[in-house]
């Protein structure tokens, strides 16, 4: 699925500097003339070095207009979109930016974006919009919202981030289940989830929901109060760990139900049409807020739905509901830094990576591979339209 590039190497500009003198004749001048000569050949020489450095200095400062500065980079705390962020933090070293280590702030998006606001970060590549919009209607202490100070850069991955929920795949077709709406409503499938979720017997079905402040386990919460979901309740967790237990449950052929997306590894342990089917939902969500929180318009998933064969979301023809909108994944930047880094900025905006290479990648992690080596291979793998994009971020600098 990799398209595969030859690597290149950009050609270097050699300046070559000639110096000339000119002779004489005339004995009876010969010292004077020498004098002189040595002296003009001297200016000369002294002239073309200062030429010679100013004109490397100014290749120098084309080629690394980010030499000398330094790039605070933030990183979600999930790792699905590690390859991404090493590898924009290669290439702004490619322009000479100093970058720090990305897993040395890793935020959720709560605590991000006003890192960003604030010039506590300069920028991530994890916005997933639009959910996180509603991060942007936060009121920083002078007043002013979040959105006032950051910029969104980029398609990095647009309409990239497919979410939903997954079900296993023997109980669904057990109780005929196509839809959260159809479970919701059976009590017989609500009882047998119970008696196994994560809070047995407590009347309820407990879904493996989304850890908290990554915004999805907010638009779950609205989502159940948008379509009355009396019977479900969200578990909010560190998500690894739910996976691992929905996994277990659905290899053995046990009840659960979780929120997951892509691109991720999570779709190879969890496999739609396999172990787990996609569930419909029948109302998505709109920008009406049921649960009153600050920004909860930007919860609307409309329309919510996504190309997906009736093998794994058997309610649909092919057009499933999944109740999400495929989300655009892109990069989120402080304006001021921006405005002061032109070459970073253009970089941002060319960058992108493909859904389905980036959820390869994550197999490989998933694997034990480092994502450092990763974002390398991506990189020399990609090397002629990584120069491109190199180039145009030179020339806005």
């Amino acid at each position: 699925m990799r398209k595969h590039f030859k690597a290149w190497l950009a050609l270097l500009l050699a300046l070559t500097l000639l110096a000339a003198a000119c002779g004489s004749d005339d004995e009876g001048e010969e010292t004077s003339a020498d004098t002189t000569e040595d002296t003009a050949a001297e200016e000369t020489d002294d002239a073309s070095a200062d030429d010679s450095e100013d004109v490397a200095d100014d290749a120098a400062a084309g080629d690394m207009p980010g030499a000398g500065l330094e790039v605070t980079m933030a990183k979600a705390d999930w790792a699905t979109e590690d390859p991404n962020a090493f590898v924009i933090r290669s290439l702004m070293q490619e322009l000479g930016y100093e970058v720090t280590d990305p897993k040395d702030l890793e935020l959720g998006p709560s605590n991000a974006y006003i890192a960003m606001a604030q010039g506590d970060a300069d920028f991530w590549i994890n916005s997933w919009y639009p959910g996180h919009r509603s991060w942007l209607e936060n009121e920083l202490p002078d007043g002013s919202k979040v959105g006032d100070h950051l910029s969104v850069v980029g398609e990095m991955m647009m309409a990239g981030g497919l979410q939903g929920y997954l079900i296993t795949k023997s109980f669904a077709e057990e109780f005929g289940i196509t839809s959260l709406d159809d479970f919701n409503s059976n009590a017989d499938a609500i009882a047998a989830y119970d008696a196994q979720d994560p809070q047995p017997n407590n009347g309820v079905a407990d879904i493996y929901g989304c850890q908290e402040s990554w915004t999805c386990d907010d638009i779950i919460t609205s989502q159940i109060a948008f379509s009355a979901w009396e019977n479900i309740q969200q578990t909010i967790a560190g998500y690894d760990a739910m996976v691992a237990e929905a996994v277990t449950k659905a290899d053995a052929g046990e009840p659960a139900i979780i929120y997951t997306w892509t691109p991720s590894a999570y779709i190879t342990q969890l496999r739609p049409g396999d172990n787990v089917l996609w569930l419909e939902v029948n109302d998505v969500i709109d920008d009406s807020n049921p649960t009153g929180v600050e920004g909860g318009e930007e919860h609307d998933q409309r329309p919510g739905t996504a190309t997906i064969g009736a093998d794994s979301c058997p309610g649909s023809d092919g057009a499933c509901q999944l109740g999400w909108i495929a989300a655009d994944i892109q990069a989120t930047a402080n304006n001021e830094w921006l405005e002061a880094n032109p070459a970073a900025g253009k970089l941002l905006e060319l960058f992108q990576m493909n859904v389905v290479e980036v959820s390869l990648l994550n197999v490989e992690m998933d694997a034990g591979a480092a994502v450092e080596d990763l974002a390398a291979r991506w990189i020399e793998e990609n090397r002629a339209t990584v120069d491109g994009w190199l180039a145009e971020a030179r020339a806005a600098a």
